[in-house]
């Protein structure tokens, strides 16, 4: 029977140490800091507490400071990394924003001879342009009309003067031919009247 409880207390201390070790590796340093309070032997206003205990303390102390340093640098490391995303992305969106400038410029405006326009103000001055050259057509149309016009008239006041002039030398010529019958025809006479 001695056998017995010599193995239960013995598996009961191994379980214990086991347990123990569970408990070390699991708990936090709070957890660990109340553990050796708890356990600790007091004497006179003052606690005793086992070495085992401190290096247990001291290394969880240890591997949550570890711990921590690595979480800090890790997420030092995140916000680097977010803040070169954040960089990037503000770069990209900057190009964009630059970009549907340029676009909405060039959807806006128009390059005509080296000057920009706007396309409501450029269409506006072609339409005067064209306006003003209709206009100005219009007015040389009715110019060459009325150039035309006094032009035919003219000539048809110089066809008239052509043709009185052309009556005027065919009368004259009828005239002279006349004329030179007539005094032919006298000189004829007279001819005959000294002959006689």
């Amino acid at each position: 029977m001695k056998k017995y409880v010599a193995i239960l207390v013995g598996l009961w201390v191994f379980q214990s140490a086991s347990a123990q070790e569970t408990v070390d590796e699991k708990s936090t340093l709070r957890e660990r800091f109340g553990v050796m309070k708890t356990k600790s032997q007091t004497f006179n206003d003052y606690k005793v507490i086992k070495e085992v205990v401190l290096d247990g303390v001291w290394k969880i102390t240890m591997d949550s400071i570890n711990s921590n340093k690595a979480t800090v640098r890790d997420m030092r490391n995140k916000v680097a990394s977010l803040e070169t995303d954040l960089k990037n992305t503000q770069a990209a969106l900057q190009q964009k924003e630059v970009s549907m400038e340029e676009i909405t410029y060039a959807g806006t405006h128009i390059s005509f001879f080296g000057i920009n326009f706007e396309k409501k103000a450029f269409v506006g001055i072609v339409g005067i342009c064209i306006l003003g050259l209709l206009a100005l057509l219009g007015i040389v149309a009715g110019k060459l009309k009325s150039q035309y016009s006094s032009l035919k008239e003219k000539s048809e006041l110089v066809d008239a003067t052509n043709n009185e002039f052309e009556d005027y030398k065919r009368k004259a010529l009828d005239r002279q031919t006349k004329l030179s019958r007539e005094l032919q025809n006298e000189r004829n006479k007279l001819t005959e009247m000294k002959r006689g």
